[in-house]
């Protein structure tokens, strides 16, 4: 028996948006890293800790994101074994768990939640780049920004993005070296870094509500799926437990983190620590230099963020709508969006956004966990996973629902006051996978595939 997949000649199969990747068409371990590893110089990834460390605490917040670290590494772990055995992508996997239905939800949610990352970070660029030249307007800045990132992502991830993020990850690590030695020459070292923190003292949960604050992030873990499917099979443990395991969120997560508090602890800022204001004291310390390397940091996870958009919005109108198009065609118009939202007062509503949107994802991993625990004895491969993606059904209405009332759970929560809407994301994910895991057990029907 053959894993060789017949392709339709009339079928853009660039990306895989229709069907597995075929084991003969994987990525080495080198081009999947760098690919990746985009996601990994956000200066989200500097700022936001460093904001959460003015109201939790420095101590708290390197104690949430050490376990933040752990949980994403042993939950990307299982998602990259999964994904790089069958092929699936989270737009597929969701047609054979969920049905078509489901399927076209998970694919909207996907798109949209890169999206709204893709304008939130493009933002920063067009910010700084403002900043740099007032003369400039904003609107066109962010018109720039959009014109030269749409072109970026018209290639693959195998044949472009790749390359490209391999040659922008030497020169952002280059920048954070610098950034900290030209924050040490000009300020001096202070520990007052490691003392942010509340005046009225930092709460004794600081760490939980970090945590959970980083659950909203688990969008990540599709980012994670969509990407590992590209992976070869005598790479797994590589990618399981470096590539997209604890190396790469220990640099992410921690590393970023560290640096993030430190410079925001030492260069003073006007108007408090976010992300933004922080870009603009790189700027003031480092000149030219500052906005090269907010354009690398942000460019490098942008590529990701306009890619999987494309797919994903490929992926829903194919399957909601029989719109079969070049992925380029997607692309421009996620690049038509992003430039609209931007137009928009973005960052005073885009986080709110994406914490509704997160509870779907919160759920949607749990639930793919359960299932992925559930079938790990199964043998499908992409040549058989292909068959069953035709026969899906439109709804599979247990799991269907299971997603839905969890995610409604988790909703209902961040309505409530503080204290109960920091249990939001923890919450809808037990609920997820607890509902899951006992309808599959009533069932008792012996795995056999990957369809539940």
């Amino acid at each position: 028996m053959t894993n060789k997949i017949e392709l339709s000649p009339d079928e853009d199969h660039e990306d895989f948006a229709a069907i597995p990747v075929p084991y003969d068409e994987r990525m080495g371990k080198f081009g999947l890293t760098m690919a990746w590893w985009a996601l990994c110089s956000a200066m989200f990834w500097l700022m936001v800790p460093a904001t959460l460390a003015l109201t939790l605490g420095t101590k708290n917040v390197l104690i949430g994101l050490a376990l933040s670290t752990v949980a994403f590494s042993i939950i990307n772990a299982a998602i990259t074994r999964f994904s790089i055995r069958t092929g699936l992508s989270v737009a597929q996997f969701s047609q054979l768990v969920f049905g078509k239905v489901g399927a076209r939800l998970a694919t909207l949610i996907f798109c949209a939640t890169a999206i709204y990352y893709a304008v939130f970070e493009g933002s920063v660029i067009a910010v700084a780049i403002n900043a740099y030249w007032p003369g400039l307007e904003l609107k066109w800045a962010y018109l720039i920004v959009v014109c030269y990132s749409v072109p970026l992502v018209f290639g693959s991830v195998q044949h472009f993005l790749d390359k490209f993020n391999g040659v922008l990850l030497p020169l952002y690590l280059i920048g954070i070296a610098l950034a900290v030695g030209m924050t040490l020459s000009e300020y001096g070292y202070s520990d007052a870094w490691l003392r942010l923190g509340p005046a009225t003292g930092a709460p004794e949960n600081g760490w939980w509500q970090c945590f959970t604050y980083f659950m909203g992030v688990w969008i990540l873990m599709m980012y994670t799926w969509d990407f590992a499917r590209l992976g070869r099979r005598e790479d797994t443990e590589y990618h399981a437990k470096v590539n997209f395991g604890i190396v790469f969120y220990g640099f992410t997560f921690l590393i970023n983190a560290v640096v993030g508090i430190f410079i925001a602890g030492t260069i003073p800022l006007e108007g408090g620590v976010s992300e933004v204001s922080a870009v603009l004291g790189l700027l003031k310390l480092m000149g030219l230099a500052g906005l090269a390397f907010v354009w690398v940091s942000q460019t490098r996870i942008n590529t990701a963020n306009f890619y999987l958009s494309s797919v994903n919005m490929e992926a829903f109108f194919q399957s909601a709508f029989g719109v079969y198009l070049h992925r380029m065609v997607w692309t421009v118009v996620v690049g038509v969006i992003v430039y609209f939202l931007m137009l928009q007062n973005v960052f005073s509503f885009i986080l709110q956004a994406l914490a509704y949107q997160g509870t779907f994802v919160v759920a949607w991993v749990a639930i793919a966990l359960v299932h992925i625990y559930l079938m790990r004895d199964a043998r499908d491969t992409p040549a058989t996973l292909t068959d069953q993606l035709g026969r899906a059904p439109l709804a599979e209405n247990f799991a269907l629902g299971t997603w839905l009332v969890s995610s409604a759970v988790g909703i209902l929560m961040l309505q409530a006051s503080a204290p109960i809407a920091a249990w939001s994301a923890p919450i809808t994910a037990v609920v997820g996978g607890v509902l899951y895991a006992l309808n599959s057990r009533v069932k008792s029907e012996p795995a056999h595939s990957v369809v539940s």
